[in-house]
């Protein structure tokens, strides 16, 4: 819901800093890795409660995300690279609500429920992205794949990890809530891709 606005806002300095990584000659597929690794970190902390390490590594994976983009625009997008980059995405994304689950056992079905909602809505944008390219209709931004928005996207999922971080205790309502948020994403999607492809 929020992610169009916070990509006018970053998008002239990431790019900025895309171009200069470039031209020092990192490429985009390190800071991918770099990410995931942070990813990766984050996701270990909070199953070990390490809340501020946790909070600290997701913020930095979120940046790199970025970055990872405005440095492959800086010089030649590839389509493995935009693979890669998003099953490193996905990969965090559920890592993190699982090492949630481990540090926070009363929030367990929650974060189940959550991931079942991440699955379902998951599963209607990358279905339908690749049914659009099928189609010729691929439209959408600069991005390598069509971006269906929704009620829960990337910033709301950041805000919701930030938030897990902060209040671990509160973590069942906070998973119950997003989960509720990314669902009606999933019902959005369906939504849309059903009228999209009915379309003539």
């Amino acid at each position: 819901m929020l992610d169009a606005r916070l990509r006018r806002l970053t998008a002239a300095p990431l790019a900025r800093a895309g171009r200069a990584l470039d031209r020092t000659g990192v490429r985009a597929g390190w800071v991918t890795a770099a990410g995931w690794l942070l990813g990766a970190g984050a996701c270990v902390a909070a199953g070990a409660a390490a809340w501020w390490a946790a909070l600290a590594l997701w913020l930095a994976n979120r940046l790199l995300d970025g970055l990872d983009g405005a440095v492959a625009r800086a010089s030649t997008p590839t389509a493995r690279g935009a693979f890669v980059d998003l099953v490193a995405d996905f990969s965090v994304y559920g890592g993190f609500v699982v090492g949630v689950a481990v540090a926070e056992p009363p929030a367990r079905l929650a974060c189940a429920v959550l991931l079942l909602a991440y699955y379902a809505s998951g599963a209607a944008f990358l279905s339908l992205s690749s049914l659009l390219e099928r189609q010729g209709r691929a439209g959408g931004d600069e991005r390598s794949l069509r971006f269906i928005g929704g009620l829960a996207e990337g910033t709301e999922t950041i805000v919701a990890y930030v938030l897990f971080c902060l209040l671990p205790a509160d973590a069942a309502v906070i998973a119950w809530v997003f989960a509720a948020a990314v669902g009606v994403t999933a019902l959005q999607r369906v939504w849309v891709g059903a009228r999209l492809l009915s379309a003539p």
